[in-house]
């Protein structure tokens, strides 16, 4: 085994996905404090008393308690390297969530015991099942009442279709709620609270046998855990890793992260389970981990530090050993570019990278130089299709309010549009040279004026627009400037300068179509590329 392929097989690179408020959070901050990445757990809560969550870097998500934004958070545990992506757990954010998911090998899927499979997780597990990205489930908050963990198996096989191998199961819930037996070790794990689940819990550990465990459990728990137990061997599905990396068997766990409740035994169990970096697609060929290096640009963010205000562009290494100062071919430009001043990341916390390996996140200072989807590599042919665009589902136009700050607006505008927090639009017909922006959810629309004045110090109005439906459009510039859209539809270009149609409905999508038969109609902007790609060539024979 190479250097390389021993160091990629250290390393566990994962997205934590859940619908909002099932604790996503919280769980993160307990695993880094098990990792020893940091001593004191954070709260989400933006209490004046409290630190603050160590993912949520961005100054809204303090105030607003929410996660808004990917983070990338990094760091060792038991001669593992950790790269956790923890993602928005907003529907209106979904657009950063499903990037950042192709930066992940695995998943690790959080269901809430009271609420089950709520409307968020069915999206992102949609997401993760199209990739083919294997998923341990986590059922949180355990010392809440809820429905209990057979109703809960029933419900994630039912919903999501994929079936379940309870590894540890849980000892009473609610105020019940006293710890997990671990069904490979068949031994029983006793928990005692700490002060706001701020340090790692205090356990006991005890074979099944032990005559103690009754007279701590009670009868009534001691002997509905011994039914449950029988229950699971005869009728439950047995761990298998081929079907887990497959995608048809999901590993449960049960616990309470606020409590630090079967944390660390998650962890331990998760790291022995989950895949290492994955092979990826380039074309016709496949990439394995231990070949020379490449990577793919799946998130830019500005702005993370303010006192600097620049980009930073998050690379996934595909393959090889990054090295600081290294000369790469930027495959879209093919061009040469030398990476200079790479960063290892923890939430807004940076500090230099002199050498990287498959699985690993860099962060690389931005000067307008990365796309999303940018591949960077040692060989000039690699060229991978991993991150998706998203067509916006809500537009409105965003409006200086302060003209002697043109220039911060522009700025602002160009560098939110680089990030995929918006699609920036332009009327075609209009004089007024407006952006449009596009966005997935409204509570992108907060973000930005947001951003806009606390970022760039420009302070914005919105006017919502009615389209509600996006098209790519080729034409001639005759038939075009030309077209024919009735009230309902609007000629608009994005930052490649494609021409884009926007309607209020179906119906008025249609009726453009009908009234101009010479332009062509493409659901994404990936389809209207390919096929500008398909008549370039045939041009050309």
């Amino acid at each position: 085994m190479t250097d390389i392929q021993r160091e990629a097989a250290r390393r566990k690179t994962f997205a934590i996905i859940s619908h909002p408020d099932a604790g996503k959070t919280t769980l993160t901050e307990k695993l880094l404090l098990y990792g020893g990445a940091i001593q004191l757990a954070g709260s989400v809560k933006a209490r004046r008393n409290q630190k603050k969550a160590t993912s949520d870097w961005m100054e809204l998500e303090k105030q607003r308690g929410i996660s808004i934004t990917s983070t990338v958070l990094q760091f060792e545990f038991s001669d593992h390297v950790l790269n956790l992506l923890d993602t928005p757990g907003h529907e209106d954010f979904s657009a950063d969530t499903y990037r950042t998911l192709t930066a992940a090998d695995s998943a690790v899927m959080l269901i809430d015991n009271a609420k089950g499979v709520e409307a968020q997780t069915r999206k992102l597990y949609a997401v993760c099942s199209r990739r083919g990205i294997p998923i341990f489930t986590f059922v949180n908050k355990m010392d809440h009442p809820g429905k209990g963990p057979l109703a809960l198996l029933t419900e994630v096989e039912d919903v999501l279709q994929i079936r379940t191998t309870p590894v540890n199961w849980p000892i009473g819930q609610g105020s019940d709620f006293r710890g997990v037996f671990d069904r490979a070790t068949q031994m029983v794990h006793l928990y005692q609270k700490t002060a706001h689940g701020a340090s790692k819990a205090t356990v006991d550990v005890m074979p099944l046998d032990d005559p103690r465990l009754e007279a701590a459990l009670g009868n009534e728990l001691f002997s509905t855990l011994l039914e449950d137990i029988e229950l699971l061997d005869i009728a439950g599905d047995a761990f298998d890793l081929d079907r887990v990396s497959r995608g048809e068997l999901t590993p449960v766990f049960f616990g309470s992260a606020i409590s630090n409740f079967g944390v660390e035994l998650f962890l331990r169990s998760f790291l022995s389970m989950a895949p290492p970096p994955a092979p990826r697609v380039s074309g016709e060929k496949v990439v394995e981990p231990g070949e020379e290096f490449s990577g793919f640009v799946f998130k830019i963010q500005a702005n993370m530090d303010p006192q600097h205000r620049d980009r930073i562009a998050f690379m996934r290494v595909v393959s090889g050993r990054f090295e600081k100062d290294m000369e790469v071919v930027h495959t879209r430009t093919g061009k040469k570019l030398r990476l200079t001043r790479p960063q290892r990341l923890f939430a807004q916390e940076r500090e230099t990278v002199e050498e990287a390996y498959p699985g690993d996140i860099v962060g690389l200072t931005n000067p307008g130089a990365f796309r999303l989807g940018d591949t960077l590599s040692l060989d000039a042919t690699n060229k991978f299709e991993e991150v998706p665009s998203f067509v916006p589902e809500v537009l409105a136009v965003l409006q200086n309010q302060d003209v002697s700050r043109l220039k911060q607006f522009e700025k602002g505008v160009q560098q939110l549009t680089e990030e995929g927090l918006v699609d920036v639009f332009m009327d075609r017909r209009s004089q007024r040279r407006e952006p449009i922006l596009g966005v997935v959810g409204r509570l992108q629309f907060e973000v930005v004026q947001f951003r806009m004045i606390s970022e760039y110090g420009v302070k914005t109005s919105l006017e919502p627009l009615p389209y509600t439906l996006v098209k790519w459009v080729h034409g001639s510039l005759a038939d075009l400037d030309g077209a024919f859209l009735g009230n309902g539809a609007r000629l608009l270009e994005d930052a490649h300068n494609r021409p884009v149609m926007a309607a209020t409905s179906e119906w008025n999508m249609d009726f453009v179509k009908k009234q101009n038969k010479n332009l062509t109609f493409f659901d994404t902007p990936e389809e209207y590329e390919q096929a500008m790609r398909e008549r370039g060539k045939a041009a050309a024979i």
